[in-house]
């Protein structure tokens, strides 16, 4: 935490050297006027009654806790969602959205996700300074800024703001030299203080919740769409393709019912084979000793040719089919008086 303490204090050391530069000059400003305004001598023994002095400007706290630095990277992915999910995006102290994620992102400086959750929450933490500010609440807004800092040093903001806390700080400290505050009067200013800024963060915590619920609420309504339009594609395709299979399916019918309806002259009964070479026998079903059986459909031509030849029932499926059908293709027959279709039984076996 050293290092984190000292990036935190070079920081914010040209805002407290520029307080204290303030309060120097004004001190000044009191000594020289009491001196020109009353020649009267003093006697050494009494010492004049010293003109109170604004508190010094504390260096601020790191802008990560040494407590959520601590902490695992899941538990801050937890705390972080959580924190936000609650609103509390940048407020309170060490539990708070931002502070989470700026952690997180020490831890895995490549997440994608967690800077872009950086990047939506810093318009909110500049609000919330500005405001802070206005109500002299410096604290808070020197904590905003280092918040701010390490989320992304070169931000534009960044340089007005500064000096907007130091010219408010400067204010504030010469006030405080020219009005005398009792204890009461300064205890409910804090306690005031303490309920406006409570209520400030509040509210602009649950306007930067309803804007973020309404980003990621327009991203899953845009995801939704697009799944619905792929999924209506998909539908269309398969559509498509059944009423492709549909018309092939019909086309067959028909080709069918024709040849049903065609009529023949001549039977399976008219055949008669000059030619009936066997199948080869495939290399791989050899090899494993497989055998098996072919049901083939064939066409016989009028000059005993075979014009057409089809698997309708292969054992095993798609292992002997093609030689089946090689081989049915070779086969000649006597002419007959019209094309013959038929079916024949084709075996293999091993050694046969």
């Amino acid at each position: 935490m050293s290092v984190v303490q000292d990036t935190a204090s070079k920081s914010f050391r040209p805002l407290r050297d520029g307080f204290r530069y303030a309060a120097l000059s004004a001190a000044l400003v009191l000594v020289i006027a009491a001196c020109g305004g009353d020649k009267t001598e003093t006697d050494p023994a009494v010492q004049p009654e010293t003109a109170a002095q604004p508190a010094p400007v504390q260096a601020p706290a790191p802008a990560i806790s040494a407590q959520v630095a601590a902490m695992s990277v899941d538990q801050l992915r937890d705390a972080a969602r959580a924190a936000q999910t609650e609103q509390r995006m940048y407020a309170p102290a060490s539990d708070n959205a931002m502070e989470y994620y700026l952690a997180l992102r020490d831890k895995q400086p490549n997440d994608a996700a967690v800077a872009s959750a950086l990047t939506d929450l810093m318009p909110y933490a500049l609000i919330a300074a500005e405001q802070s500010i206005a109500r002299d609440d410096f604290a808070e807004a020197q904590r905003l800024y280092a918040l701010m800092e390490k989320t992304d040093k070169s931000a534009p903001a960044l340089p007005r703001l500064k000096q907007s806390l130091t010219d408010a700080q400067t204010s504030f400290a010469q006030r405080q030299q020219q009005t005398e505050v009792d204890a009461e009067t300064e205890k409910a200013r804090l306690a005031k203080l303490e309920e406006d800024r409570r209520k400030a963060q509040e509210e602009t915590q649950r306007v930067a919740a309803e804007r973020l619920a309404s980003q990621q609420a327009q991203q899953a309504e845009a995801a939704r769409q697009a799944e619905a339009t792929r999924q209506a594609e998909a539908a269309r395709q398969a559509e498509a393709a059944r009423q492709a299979e549909a018309t092939r399916q019909a086309e067959a019918a028909r080709q069918a019912e024709a040849a049903r309806a065609t009529p023949a002259t001549a039977s399976a009964n008219d055949l008669r084979a000059i030619s009936t070479p066997s199948p080869k026998y495939p290399p791989e079903a050899l090899r494993a000793g497989q055998s098996g059986e072919v049901l083939v459909e064939f066409t016989v031509a009028t000059d005993g040719s075979v014009s057409a030849a089809r698997v309708v029932r292969g054992t095993p499926p798609r292992v002997f089919d093609r030689e089946a059908v090689a081989a049915v293709k070779r086969w000649r027959f006597q002419p007959v008086a019209s094309p013959v279709t038929t079916r024949r039984t084709i075996g293999f076996k091993p050694g046969a």
